[in-house]
């Protein structure tokens, strides 16, 4: 059995022994969503026992115990590393009050709404060589993705539990951000026969950000060309817009009723 430290990755214990998913997920229920196969690919490998400590608010010792009748040896003596793992731009050495946009998105996430647009409208208004810094209870992966495309620099911090700051510098060379919507169910009953017995079919209305956008595009990695990917959404996801845009993917949406959105994705 191998030796884990404070700075041991969550995947490198996962990878070694079959019940140490079940023992991390015992020490807090924040660590449920480990339990998700995409989620937990997401973060684990990026993710050491000291970083996931301080989103569970736990502490290292609680992994050390939940860990060592495993049979893993604990390494208590090598010290929490004190940099991040991902090296720090050099736009973080240069923030200051005056070129920093601070949004806290937590309210509106809360609220079960979408945050994107008043993210794209904060960037869009931003002049070059300012940095959005952006609150939020989790790493907002999709969002980094879309922003770095576009040219946005990005660094997360993990503050403590349910806290992340993310942020985003924008150059004078970044492209436009923003996130289009179409019009709604047009030809909707069209294209479902045309895809008939050749649907996808998926429900993500459960799963909690940022799940439901990582879900849809992993289905659309495995979608054959000919098909199509029907989603029960609870909303019409803007996060995903652009990026479909992006892999070429055209999209209907159908409003069923208040928190209840059919999606239909298929190659453009």
């Amino acid at each position: 059995m191998i030796t884990i430290n404070a700075n041991t990755k969550i995947a490198t214990i996962l990878k070694e022994h079959p019940d140490a998913l079940e023992a991390i997920v015992s020490i807090t229920p924040a660590f449920n969503k480990l339990r998700n196969p995409l989620l937990r690919k997401l973060m684990a490998a990026r993710t050491s026992i000291s970083m996931a400590s301080k989103i569970g608010g736990c502490t290292v010792n609680d992994f050390f115990d939940k860990l060592r009748p495993l049979g893993f040896i604990i390494d208590t003596d090598t010290k929490e590393e004190e940099i991040s793992p991902v090296a720090m731009p050099d736009f973080m050495k240069q923030l200051t009050p005056e070129t920093t946009v601070e949004l806290d998105v937590r309210p509106i996430l809360e609220s079960g709404k979408d945050p994107l647009s008043l993210i794209m409208e904060h960037i869009g208004k931003m002049p070059a060589h300012h940095t959005l810094k952006l609150i939020n209870s989790f790493e907002p992966t999709p969002l980094i993705l879309l922003l770095e495309k576009r040219g946005l620099e990005s660094y997360s911090e993990i503050k403590g539990k349910d806290v992340v700051y993310s942020y985003f510098y924008k150059s004078d060379k970044v492209k436009a951000t923003k996130a289009t919507q179409k019009g709604a169910d047009e030809n909707w009953d069209e294209l479902l026969k045309k895809y008939d017995g050749k649907l996808t079919t998926i429900d993500v209305r459960a799963l909690e950000m940022p799940l439901p956008m990582l879900t849809i595009l992993e289905e659309l990695d495995k979608l054959p060309e000919s098909d199509a990917l029907f989603v029960y959404h609870k909303r019409i996801p803007v996060f995903l817009l652009p990026e479909l845009q992006e892999r070429q993917f055209d999209y209907r949406a159908k409003e069923i009723s208040d928190g209840e959105v059919h999606l239909l994705i298929f190659k453009a």
